[in-house]
């Protein structure tokens, strides 16, 4: 806890960071939410992902999304192009044609989402992230009877969720795959919110009991030692997901790229966020309210 100022300092930047990259970058939302084309090719031989889309951008005159789909044969491209759904797959299928002149394509489905299901997705998607914190919140204040917990809870999450949303968007122009706030982003979301969360009531229940057979003990010193004895579980729980995560991001093809590497910031996020935000918030409610 003695660290707590210089935490709130780095998460402060890091926070500032992420509001300034959403000014200047902006989100990018995926057509999930922002509406626009669908198509699944299927090829003769394997191709890459990533010289087709850098292909396509030229064409299309924006990055769309492609990622392998099913098998190795197989490509999902998404695009928002303004054009009718023929005249966008004509354009993609000439691309590639120039791409791969040589091997054979054939479409396998086509599929749009209009703009209107698109703000009802991303309204939807919003709802799902407030709504759990919300839950998230009256939990546990009923759990904890106080409200500090509570809002130390909240805090962590808002700080969890923001944070990694910022580095995707800071990200994304240096990255070497597509990376757009989608419904898969947004599951990944509340993954996190749920581990940050889970990561945070452990401490907090060490706080609880340490409470009961140290009555007299500060509560500087308590948190202190709350904390050192669940951090080994702490440490021990977030490298063995973090090492999955990682596995997954390596290996799990480039579909699941964008949503193994906003993972992999979040657990990271959650990790920090659940030593040095949460009880932090606490401590520092409790020392406004008495005075010191």
């Amino acid at each position: 806890m003695s660290y707590r100022r210089v935490a709130f300092i780095f998460s402060g930047l890091l926070i500032l960071a992420s509001l300034i990259g959403f000014l200047i970058m902006g989100i990018e939302y995926g057509i999930d939410f922002k509406g626009g084309k669908e198509f699944v090719l299927e090829f003769e031989k394997p191709v890459d992902a990533t010289e087709i889309r850098t292909q396509l951008t030229e064409s299309l005159g924006s990055t769309p999304e492609v990622k392998r789909f099913g098998t190795e044969l197989e490509i999902l491209i998404r695009t928002d192009h303004s054009g009718e759904i023929n005249t966008v797959q004509n354009i993609i299928l000439s691309g590639i044609n120039k791409l791969y002149p040589d091997t054979g394509i054939s479409v396998i489905k086509t599929d749009m989402v209009g703009p209107r299901f698109a703000e009802d997705l991303k309204m939807g998607a919003l709802n799902a992230i407030i709504f759990s914190i919300i839950v998230v919140s009256i939990y546990i204040l009923i759990r904890f009877k106080k409200w500090t917990f509570s809002a130390g809870a909240i805090i962590a999450l808002i700080h969890d969720v923001l944070i990694t949303l910022g580095m995707i968007t800071l990200f994304r122009t240096i990255l070497p795959f597509g990376i757009q706030v989608d419904q898969t982003i947004i599951a990944a979301f509340l993954t996190i919110v749920g581990y940050s969360l889970n990561d945070t009531v452990v401490v907090f229940d060490r706080i609880r009991e340490n409470q009961v057979f140290h009555k007299e003990m500060d509560l500087l010193e308590l948190m202190n030692k709350s904390l050192n004895e669940t951090l080994s579980r702490t440490v021990i729980t977030s490298l063995t997901t973090i090492f999955v995560i990682t596995v997954l991001f390596v290996f799990g093809g480039e579909s699941l790229k964008g949503f193994s590497f906003s993972l992999l910031i979040g657990l990271c996020l959650g990790t920090y966020s659940s030593l040095f935000i949460a009880s932090a918030s606490v401590l520092e409610f409790h020392e406004k309210l008495s005075g010191e």
